[in-house]
């Protein structure tokens, strides 16, 4: 029996941004990498999404722990800048020569919330497409175990249509007397 690839859809083409299509790649040999699943790595190092649902079901499972991840390092760096804020607030007149280095840290947390939040979206719209094609693949695997158990019930007449033109018709001619 012939082998036969698994089904595929370029990365580049799933409409994301160069930056989503790179987190995609690492995350899905990140993903393949902790299911052992050799096509799913394969398909990431070729740039391609592995299509079957247990491929998709591991990188969106990965894909949620990351974006639970990330959710609680927001929550602790919102944390630390209230904290900070505070601080600032509290020790104003004392902290006069610290103030930059404190305003500095508050930047700089505030730029690594900036940065998890926007890899967040981006990860939560490469979920989405990974969920909707997960969806799609499941539906096919679905309607293909339907039509696979019931064949009788899904035969398809071969109907061969053709289409008649009619060239030429009849014309009138009029003539003037």
């Amino acid at each position: 029996m012939p082998s036969t690839e698994p089904a595929t859809v370029e990365d580049t083409q799933l409409g994301l941004t160069d930056d989503e299509v790179n987190l995609l790649r690492y995350h899905q040999a990140q993903a393949a990498g902790s299911s052992s699943s050799r096509a799913a790595s394969r398909a990431s190092s070729q740039g391609r999404l592995l299509l079957d649902s247990s491929s998709l079901a591991a990188l969106s499972r990965h894909l949620d722990r990351l974006m639970h991840q990330i959710q609680q390092r927001i929550e602790y760096l919102s944390e630390q800048s209230s904290v900070v804020t505070m601080q600032q607030y509290d020790h104003a007149g004392n902290l006069v020569d610290n103030a930059d280095a404190e305003i500095a840290r508050f930047q700089g947390i505030m730029a690594q919330i900036d940065e998890l939040e926007l890899d967040f979206d981006r990860i939560a719209h490469i979920r989405d497409i990974v969920r909707d094609y997960r969806q799609r693949v499941e539906n096919l695997e679905r309607e293909l175990e339907s039509s696979n158990s019931s064949r009788r019930d899904h035969q398809h007449s071969h109907r061969h249509g053709h289409s008649h033109r009619h060239e030429g018709g009849s014309s009138s001619r009029r003539h003037r007397h």
